[in-house]
């Protein structure tokens, strides 16, 4: 066997550009922007003002629903003015936080 039986790279045989190794985007045009509609990706996707959205949904489902737990049972006036039995509170204050949280996750994320 000789050493020319094995495999060779051969960038034009997939359609690669030359300077595709470099790690830049290939949809990307001379000012560096991507395309229109493009959804960023990794470290292109920027931290805003939805994420701390998330942020305040996420503290106010895991600290202050609890908390709230907790406190429930000397609330039981203010339960039953909303005609709701301690069962049901202990079942809807946490049900509630977790679908809101759950459409904000969603929203989020798949941002345009």
């Amino acid at each position: 066997m000789s050493d020319d039986d094995g495999y060779v790279h051969d960038p034009t045989a997939f359609h690669e550009d030359a300077d595709a190794g470099d790690g830049a985007d290939p949809e990307a045009d001379a000012t560096g922007d991507t395309a229109p509609g493009d959804i960023p990706r990794g470290d292109a996707r920027e931290f805003d003002w939805r994420g701390w959205t998330l942020v305040v949904a996420i503290l106010f489902a895991f600290v202050v629903i609890p908390a709230m737990l907790y406190f429930l049972p000397r609330a039981q006036g203010f339960v039953a003015s909303l005609g709701l039995s301690l069962r049901d509170a202990f079942l809807v204050l946490p049900l509630l936080p977790a679908l809101v949280l759950g459409a904000l996750a969603v929203w989020a994320t798949t941002r345009p």
